[in-house]
């Protein structure tokens, strides 16, 4: 992603559900498909349950930026949930992801607990929405906000 936006963006994990005004879409799955083989990028496999409920991986997204791992543990994240087909709602896929960033799995758990990471997740999240954030991805160009399935071109 780094390469199609020209400069490197800093990551900011948010919960999306928790944007004021946010938009319940739907990921149309047939177009993320197309998207996916047109990139050249592993057939997509859906997590059962989808969407999930991403807050406890966004709390260990938000742990693993405090340890400059955020990119690394995002990639891993959506690998698990969509090359894998893992629900990210359950803890031992998140530790999957950790895993393969080598993010320790107890200090893992323990950092998705600490008031620092819930704190910071939820500052994020403010911030997003404060700035207009309503769907994601969501690119911040400084003058526009690209978001949703277009975000990044």
């Amino acid at each position: 992603m780094n390469h199609a936006l020209g400069e490197v963006p800093e990551w900011v994990p948010v919960l999306g559900a928790e944007l004021p005004g946010a938009v319940d879409a739907q990921a149309d799955r047939a177009e993320v498909e197309r998207r996916a083989v047109e990139l050249g990028l592993p057939e997509v496999r859906w997590p059962d349950a989808f969407p999930f409920d991403s807050r406890t991986a966004m709390l260990a997204a938000t742990f693993a930026k405090q340890s400059g791992r955020t990119v690394a543990f995002s990639l891993a994240a959506m690998r698990q949930a969509f090359a894998a087909g893992r629900d990210l709602s359950e803890t031992d896929n998140v530790l999957l992801a950790a895993a393969a960033c080598e993010l320790h799995p107890r200090a893992l758990l323990k950092g998705i607990e600490t008031r620092s990471v819930r704190d910071a997740l939820a500052e994020s999240t403010a911030a997003a929405g404060a700035r207009g954030v309503r769907e994601l991805p969501a690119v911040d160009y400084g003058e526009r906000l690209a978001q949703g399935p277009d975000a990044l071109g």
